[in-house]
């Protein structure tokens, strides 16, 4: 059993046919998503208005309905858009009406930090499958937990990415999240916002159940298991075909 620098034990993570998480891809580029939508280790999609609006997205029926169209066979997270908690249910009343395989996206707080737990009662009870997202707290976990515990399928969105961007590790409170879902049998924790591929390993080892990431990053699965020492010669190579193709001169 391989050992990591902080003394560690772990598993191999050479071998993409070990990994027992999904793999979403996170994103708002259709002819992005159609192309991971081939590639058989993705197994659902998420998306969100900053996403969307990176892409160039408009119209947001027409683009989730081109979505829906082009992947029907997989789960699809869309988030509600409005900052009001009656708004936010009417918009996620809509979105579920979209497709069987559609989640819908509720922040675990508006903008005022006030909770959507209400809300994500709510929602549970009248059968929605919810994906609630932002979370970066075990507190969050805990109560996004209750709150949507009787609906049919929830989906608990933690994000690992950016709270490993203020310094702290994840991994532990990934874990713990685990355990506060283990007694809901119909809740999957995911492991939002990755920052690199090791990521993904990391997501597997804690033992959460979804983790979804970005093209940029899917991409990387291709390097998985690759010989370093083959790796490191191709950087050179790189490094000396960028310099002519710059012409750069000393």
């Amino acid at each position: 059993m391989p050992v990591d620098a902080s003394g560690r034990a772990g598993r191999d993570l050479t071998r993409l046919s070990d990994l027992r998480i999904k793999l979403f891809a996170d994103g708002a580029d259709l002819d992005s998503m159609i192309e991971m939508r081939a590639n058989p280790l993705i197994q659902g999609f998420t998306t969100n208005p900053t996403l969307m609006r990176k892409s160039g997205v408009s119209d947001y029926r027409a683009f989730a309905q081109a979505v829906l169209k082009a992947i029907p066979d997989r789960p699809v997270s869309f988030e509600v858009l409005s900052d009001d908690f009656e708004v936010m249910h009417r918009q996620a009343m809509q979105l579920t009406g979209w497709g069987p395989n559609v989640l819908v996206k509720i922040p675990i707080t508006d903008t005022h930090g006030e909770s959507s737990a209400d809300l994500l009662r709510r929602l549970a009870a009248e059968g929605v499958r919810i994906n609630v997202t932002a979370i970066m707290t075990l507190e969050q976990v805990e109560l996004a937990a209750e709150a949507v515990s009787a609906s049919p399928a929830a989906v608990i969105s933690v994000f690992a990415g950016r709270i490993a961007d203020t310094g702290r590790d994840p991994v532990p409170l990934m874990a713990r999240a685990l355990q506060i879902l283990k007694p809901h049998s119909k809740m999957e924790l995911l492991w939002a916002s990755p920052r690199e591929l090791l990521n993904i390993f990391q997501a597997d080892e804690v033992g959460c159940h979804i983790i979804t990431a970005s093209t940029d990053v899917l991409k990387k699965l291709e390097f998985v298991g690759k010989d370093l020492t083959q790796f490191s010669l191709e950087t050179v190579q790189m490094f000396t075909r960028d310099a002519q193709l710059a012409g750069l001169e000393l």
